[in-house]
């Protein structure tokens, strides 16, 4: 019952800071935020499953109860982890926390609404990466996007109305299209499932009890409903070309927001991927393989060459997401352990990477109020320490080896280079690894504009070192970076271990 009590204490503080009185919110939502981040390092320490959860393996932490009738279909509280949903319960956990302690400096205003609506936000993150029944994982799904409207709609910057309406009207639309693929699948099973238990269903697609809807042919109706959420959930990644509502977002919400929008959310999109796609129809995304490859190289080059024309700190970062998620689609489709397992640790490490990126940041926002490159120069003179962490992060984001994007990115290559989904996957691969030496072209040239050389700074503010609660989130999420890099194993073992089972279609692993 451990997740369940993880979910119900993380609800339980969302209302208890929602009550409290303004003066102590924020103190109050990072105390309460620590209980969660004890639970999921306690699951990580007591974690001994083995297998994929949708494929019949062993399920940690599993809880599964009756719940309701509904259409002639068993709904069930069904929960439970394995080697991919647990590292993304660690990594909400810890970056939610650390986002709460960073906003306690440019949220002065409503503050028990706004770390109330963090912590409603991660009670469904949690949801979503531990629910095993469709529809109490839809419930969480939808329930995450309006938390997130509103953090940026109301805490957001002049145009955050704007924004937070296109991130809501895109997401919702994406997950129209989601759920209408996927109801067509289960009514396609007819007798061949009972309940909307995830397992059941993906087991009976990869059995090939699939039939015909209407008059659609089973293989039709697979790859129709195949693509329609594949476009779901691509939106939610985002991939190119439903990547235009992230800028808005991550330009307009307050950097707090800005961390869990591409540390966790961003992953919503990739998880659900990765157990509804390529989990229940593999040989559905092995026929896709060229355009997804394709797909993904794109986001990967365009995604770097938006960032390079940009010159607000924010956009860099948010594109810079767009090319990143390129490559963790690449290592899905490649359908080897190596490229799947990759594409899992690298939203852990994208994550933790971006999550860092932003936070610096807003602080540096916090002290220049802007972010403009052509705007301020010299920082390091002023903010060393906070400086100092943002050129980590971003050699992170380049790749730089004993860090956790290299570990990330070199398994992907690994497994997209060994892939024989298509004869062109080293030819996908390669163009996709041109990306990093745009990602250090961009990076490299923001940086030396804004943190060194003499000081200068167009706005009228005072600008010294960043406080204590500013620079220890950014301390721990480097030192987390780096310890993963070192030693990958923390999470990529249990990765491997659940991943391989999926890849077992067509007589032989792929």
């Amino acid at each position: 019952m451990i997740i369940e009590a993880l979910i119900a204490v993380t609800f339980a503080a969302s209302i208890a800071v929602l009550l409290a009185p303004d003066r102590v919110a924020g103190r109050l939502a990072a105390a309460l935020s620590l209980l969660p981040v004890i639970g999921s390092l306690y699951m990580w320490s007591r974690f001994d499953a083995t297998g994929n959860a949708l494929m019949g393996g062993d399920i940690a932490f599993e809880t599964m109860v009756p719940w309701l009738e509904l259409g002639g279909y068993t709904l069930n509280w069904h929960v439970g982890v394995d080697g991919i949903g647990l590292p993304l319960v660690v990594l909400t956990t810890l970056l939610s926390t650390l986002a709460i302690v960073s906003a306690w400096t440019p949220i002065d205003d409503r503050q028990s609404q706004f770390y109330g609506l963090m912590l409603f936000m991660e009670a469904n993150l949690l949801g979503v990466f531990t629910a095993l029944d469709f529809f109490v994982w839809f419930v969480f799904w939808e329930a995450v996007l309006l938390p997130m409207y509103f953090l940026i709609g109301v805490w957001g910057g002049p145009r955050r109305k704007y924004a937070a309406i296109k991130f809501f009207v895109y997401t919702n639309i994406a997950s129209l299209a989601m759920f209408i693929g996927f109801i067509a699948l289960v009514f396609g099973l007819g007798d061949s499932v009972s309940s909307l238990d995830m397992p059941a269903i993906a087991q009976a697609l990869r059995a090939g009890e699939l039939g015909s809807l209407y008059g659609i042919p089973a293989a039709t109706l697979q790859s129709v409903a195949f693509v329609a959420m594949f476009l779901g959930f691509a939106v939610k990644v985002p991939i190119v070309p439903f990547h235009t509502w992230l800028p808005d977002a991550h330009v307009e919400a307050p950097s707090p927001v800005s961390v869990m929008l591409a540390g966790v959310l961003l992953k919503m999109g990739t998880y659900a991927l990765l157990r509804f796609n390529f989990t229940m129809m593999p040989e559905t995304a092995t026929a896709f393989a060229v355009p997804i490859a394709l797909i993904a190289v794109i986001s990967v080059i365009y995604g770097a060459m938006l960032a390079l024309a940009q010159q607000d700190l924010k956009r860099i970062v948010a594109y810079s997401s767009v090319s990143s998620m390129g490559y963790v689609i690449l290592g899905l489709i490649a359908y080897t352990t190596y490229g799947v397992g990759g594409a899992t640790f690298q939203m852990i490490a994208h994550g933790l990477i971006s999550g860092l990126m932003f936070m610096s940041v807003g602080v540096i926002y916090n002290a220049t109020h802007t972010r403009m490159v052509g705007d301020m120069s010299g920082m390091a003179d002023r903010m060393p320490v906070t400086t100092g962490i943002l050129v980590a992060g971003a050699f992170g984001y380049m790749g730089l080896p004993l860090m956790a994007g290299f570990a990330g990115e070199f398994f992907i290559f690994k497994g997209a280079f060994e892939s024989t989904v298509t004869g062109a996957m080293p030819l996908f691969t390669a163009a996709a690894m041109f990306g990093i030496v745009i990602v250090a072209g961009y990076l490299l040239f923001a940086m030396q504009r804004t943190l060194f050389g003499a000081f200068r700074l167009e706005t009228d503010y005072e600008v010294g070192p960043a406080a204590l609660h500013e620079t220890v989130p950014l301390a721990i999420l480097l030192v987390t970076i780096i310890v993963l890099g070192v030693a990958p194993d923390l999470f990529f073992g249990m990765i491997q271990d659940a991943v391989n089972p999926l890849l077992e279609f067509g007589g032989e692993l792929a």
